[in-house]
């Protein structure tokens, strides 16, 4: 079986330039139809009275035929003597960008489509800005409908000088500007005999030009961990790293490091779908890896190796550019998720540096808000550290879509690292303070009162935490002081039961969890909780939203806990009586409880 190579183009353009009558063309003077599929297509046409279109080949859902529009990016195979092609067809109308990108997204190559008789629109330029902000820099323009201009040379020289402008102010150089019929098949697959003037490519020629980028395995390592495969049958205790790897290659027994946790191991085995794994893997290859270590590794880090020179960042804050598509603005203060490489993480706007209008590149001046089909330069703030890099090498890494109320409504790329710190937080915190309405009861009072300091004690590990943290309360209380357990299934049925698992609601949950962890302590009680699967982030978030009281954590058992400080860290078999004496001595040492009680 001889192996064809593949090349990703996407072909777009504004609504009605002709983007589906080039596709159909492609595949008509390509040979790449099904038997018999123009014939068919030609006897409905003739049949219902209808004339016949080459974009009736393209335009197949019944949603895009009752409405005439290219609605989402179709996936069209077509082949050339030199290649097979996967072309997405993305759509021009201004209410389906979305989907363009969603068809660029995977693009090596690109064909923008204007028609010369209604020249550059608003969408022709919106889509040069995402394809300048998605990074495909092999791109072609095809002045198409030549046929109504006459073929006229000058008709298609103006259009090449204000779009080339255009493009320019981007970053973009076309490879060339190709004046086509496409309806006649004018220089699509044919050289023209009606535009001698023109010397240049035809379309095929020019997208065989287009080369694949072969350099990516020559790259610095980069594997972003999609999702992480337990096995717990037949002795099986492998946790495999799976996902695909984006930039470079690696071997078995290579030492690696993941981020933005910041932890070390080393490959232990390369898992693939093959009999025999193999020992090396490269860009492109999808497979999963085991590492040395007993590590808690999350989907969403980034794992490269240990001595690249040139590590990606790792912050919560960083500046940006993106281009807003939502139907309501994006604002300050609403968290949104974004997906960066495998991570999906909350972000918030906290500043716009300067907005612009996409379809003219106009600076827009004093706002508070990015509207749509505007672009922004902004600083996002993430609810926990992100890893990208800033090279243009591994551009992929920096790319962003942005998803509010379940739909992409924003796509970006990161600019520039800011100072790792969580400024959302810290100015909620601030302004919760500031209106924290206390009673006439000091915390000297209650301590002098109740015989003990306020304290959140938090129990994270896979060890049998519920039971140990039941106990704890139980012990407390028969030493006649004030312990209250907050139960996480309590929380679910009652206060969190408007709350699903997604990761929104999950920081809502934690945040929740803090506030009531606030209020107890602040009444001077001893208040308990248990939570598994809790990362440093979680855990510091907790410590802050029960400040100014302070935050006791024990480790039991395995943990995700990596740079935070646990208090007291049990080994996993510790039993619950055991783990309750041990927390009892650390609160005597630390002066929570006294020594001596009567």
């Amino acid at each position: 079986m001889n192996y064809r190579e593949q090349f990703n183009i996407v072909i777009s353009g504004h609504v009605d330039h002709g983007k589906s009558t080039v596709i159909g063309r492609l595949l008509a003077d390509t040979n790449s139809l099904p038997d018999g599929k123009l014939e068919s297509i030609r006897e409905y046409c003739k049949k219902n009275s209808k004339t016949f279109e080459y974009a009736f080949l393209l335009d197949a859902l019944k949603e895009e035929q009752s409405q005439g529009i290219t609605i989402d990016a179709a996936r069209i195979h077509f082949k050339t003597a030199k290649r097979d092609y996967l072309i997405l067809d993305a759509p021009g109308h201004i209410e389906f960008l979305r989907n363009m990108i969603t068809g660029a997204t995977r693009a090596e190559g690109t064909l923008i489509v204007i028609d010369i008789n209604e020249g550059i629109k608003e969408n022709s330029r919106r889509h040069g800005y995402l394809i300048s902000m998605l990074g495909i820099r092999q791109v072609s323009v095809l002045i198409n409908k030549m046929d109504l201009a006459g073929y006229s040379r000058d008709a298609y020289d103006k259009i090449v000088s204000e779009y080339q402008a255009f493009l320019k102010r981007i970053g973009i150089e076309p490879f060339s500007f190709i004046p086509v019929a496409a309806l006649n098949g004018e220089n699509i697959f044919r050289r023209s005999e009606k535009m001698p003037w023109y010397e240049g490519p035809t379309v095929v020629e020019q997208i065989d030009c287009f080369e694949p980028d072969r350099g990516k395995a020559d790259k610095p390592f980069r594997f972003p961990v999609q999702d992480v495969y337990k096995f717990t049958g037949m002795n099986d205790d492998r946790r495999i790293l799976a996902g695909m790897v984006a930039f470079g290659s690696i071997r078995q027994s290579e030492e690696v490091l993941f981020l933005p946790s910041n932890k070390k191991s080393r490959i232990r085995t390369i898992e693939t779908f093959s009999d025999k794994p193999p020992e090396c893997v490269s860009a492109g290859m999808s497979c999963g890896f085991t590492i040395d270590d007993p590590l808690y590794i999350k989907p969403g880090e980034m794992m490269l190796r240990v001595e690249e020179p040139s590590k990606p960042s790792a912050s919560r804050r960083f500046k940006a550019n993106l281009f807003w598509m939502g139907a309501f603005p994006m604002v300050k203060g609403k968290q949104y998720e974004i997906k960066i490489g495998t991570a999906y993480i909350l972000i918030n706007l906290t500043e716009i540096l300067g907005i612009m209008d996409a379809s003219d590149l106009e600076s827009i001046g004093n706002k508070s808000e990015v509207d749509r089909y505007e672009v922004a330069e902004c600083v996002l703030e993430t609810n926990r550290p992100v890893a990208f890099d800033h090279t243009p090498l591994l551009d992929s890494t920096s790319r962003f879509v942005i998803i509010d109320n379940y739909q992409i409504s924003g796509a970006g790329i990161i600019l520039q690292s800011l100072e790792d710190e969580n400024i959302s937080l810290v100015k909620y915190l601030a302004r919760r303070e500031n209106r924290w309405d206390a009673g006439s009861v000091t915390k000297f009072e209650r301590e002098t009162r109740y015989g003990h300091r306020a304290k959140l004690v938090l129990l994270t590990g896979s060890a049998n935490i519920e039971e140990t943290g039941k106990f704890l309360e139980r012990s407390l209380y028969d030493m006649k002081f004030f312990s209250f357990y907050i139960g996480m299934k309590s929380l679910s049925a009652g206060l969190d039961n408007d709350l699903d698992g997604s990761i929104e609601n999950r920081e809502e949950s934690i945040r929740r969890l803090g506030e009531i962890s606030r209020i107890l302590t602040d009444a001077g009680l001893i208040a308990i909780t248990c939570m598994r699967e809790m990362d440093d982030y979680d855990a510091e978030k907790i410590r802050e939203l029960n400040s100014p009281y302070e935050l006791l954590t024990i480790k039991y058992g395995r943990s995700p806990f990596d740079k935070f400080p646990a208090d007291l860290d049990l080994p996993e078999d510790t039993s619950p009586e055991t783990a309750v004496e041990k927390i009892l001595e650390l609160m005597r040492k630390k002066d929570i409880v006294p020594e001596y009680f009567l």
